[in-house]
């Protein structure tokens, strides 16, 4: 997309405390107060805390695999996916009404973006048997812990929908997709690049047999 597709941030942080959130009231963008346990604020939280982890995920690529291409590859995708969750926080903090024509927001073609790398990265790996458990690498924990946050954001954002709140459908679908993404692109830093077994769900393990080497 092009890079004034929309308006640039006008706002200069001065000070980081206002005391005006201290009684359990917040801003929206468009002035108006509520309550912080509102859906909305729920919503854009939830993208706050997502992207934080993500973040995280990125700065394991840039501390343990500064000289391996693929893996800055995915670190510049990793960015890219901050950048926009941060679009969708901005328009999930606004009411319908204030949302402007060039206010950043999810786009049908960053949906389709998420989807080609969906597509790219899982051409590269093999058919899964079995569910997958969180690790094989502090990076796969990493873009795990995302996923499942990206999944409460999801919720958080169908939650805002029915209670009333008005959402573009884009956002719903973007952190659905988005949730694929990070579950094909920890498998992959596993078992495409790091050639590391993949650790999968077995119900027959117990605590006395950790490797499930008794399975069976």
């Amino acid at each position: 997309m092009s890079d004034k597709e929309f308006k640039d941030p006008e706002l200069a942080i001065n000070r980081v405390y206002t005391r005006r959130g201290d009684e359990g009231s917040t801003q929206l963008t468009g002035g108006q107060t509520v309550k912080k346990s509102e859906p909305r604020i729920a919503a854009y939280g939830t993208v706050d805390e997502l992207n934080s982890l993500i973040g995280s995920a990125r700065q394991v690529i840039i501390d343990d695999y500064a000289h391996d291409v693929g893996f800055q590859n995915l670190a510049n995708t990793l960015l890219h996916v901050q950048h926009e969750l941060f679009n969708l926080g901005s328009v999930l903090a606004t009411l319908p009404e204030d949302v402007g024509e060039q206010m950043p927001r999810i786009t049908p073609e960053d949906i389709e973006e998420l989807e080609a790398s969906i597509d790219e990265y899982n051409e590269e790996l093999p058919e899964l048997r079995s569910f997958v458990l969180p690790g094989g690498s502090r990076l796969n924990v990493e873009l795990h812990k995302a996923r499942t946050v990206c999944r409460r954001a999801e919720r958080c954002v169908v939650a805002l929908a029915e209670s009333g709140g008005e959402v573009n459908p884009d956002a719903k679908t973007y952190l659905n997709r988005l949730s694929d993404a990070l579950f094909v692109w920890s498998r992959w830093v596993v078992v495409v690049h790091d050639h590391n077994e993949e650790v999968l769900w077995d119900p027959n393990v117990s605590s006395d047999d950790p490797d499930g080497s008794n399975a069976g």
